[in-house]
């Protein structure tokens, strides 16, 4: 079976999965704030306004799990999302974790400095971290400051993919385009999975493949 047909297959039970117990577990505004190691974790990244929290509310299926704004930088902590506990406070099957948003341009300094020293600590020391998912705006493509957080995963050996976002918002040759450049600049990381996934949470283009990567994430 081919790594294709085998990612095909998890298409379904992922979809059970995000279908049953999703819920808001906790915020970590530092290391001494993070849950207990218990679970497996997957760990949304992104620039300021990237639609990371309407991505995590259309993969959930939940209006309003996580939390939307039009100011950028709202997300300061780490919040953690628990998926498939079969009762409350139960182990879940994993947790998806929302990092702060980078690109901080509103944000004073000393907060930008401390988001930043979080991130990178929780990205290199977290046990159960099994990948990130990097959220790239599809009308801009890779800017400099995603450029910095695959560095910063490269170093940590932590493997993610390139997520694709709002791809309904620009022509289908304008995607094609985005979509070969960064799959092409992806190929030059060393923890950057081959496998680009390109998506809209507006129209749900891609959420099944999302789900599918974040559970082999988990079985891997």
């Amino acid at each position: 079976m081919s790594e294709a047909d085998d990612f095909e297959t998890l298409i379904e039970p992922a979809r059970k999965l995000f279908a049953g117990p999703v819920s808001f577990l906790k915020s970590a505004p530092d290391l001494r704030y993070l849950p207990d190691p218990v679970a497996p974790e997957v760990a949304f990244a992104g620039r300021s306004n990237v639609g990371k929290s309407s991505l995590l509310n259309r993969l959930t299926n939940r209006v309003g799990l996580a939390r939307t704004s039009n100011t950028p930088g709202r997300t300061q902590e780490l919040n953690f999302f628990d998926v498939g506990a079969d009762e409350e406070g139960g182990v879940p099957t994993l947790r998806l974790v929302d990092m702060p948003g980078y690109g901080f341009a509103k944000a004073p300094k000393d907060i930008v400095r401390k988001w930043r020293h979080v991130v990178n600590d929780y990205l290199r020391g977290r046990v159960v971290l099994r990948r990130a998912l990097v959220l790239i705006d599809s009308r801009h493509g890779i800017k400099d400051v995603d450029r910095e957080i695959m560095v910063m995963l490269d170093k940590a050996a932590v493997t993610y993919h390139l997520v694709l976002t709002k791809a309904d918002k620009i022509k289908a040759s304008e995607l094609a385009a985005v979509t070969e450049r960064t799959a092409t600049e992806a190929r030059t990381h060393v923890a950057a999975h081959p496998r680009l996934l390109v998506t809209s949470s507006e129209k749900d283009m891609g959420m099944a493949e999302l789900r599918a990567a974040i559970l082999d994430a988990i079985r891997a």
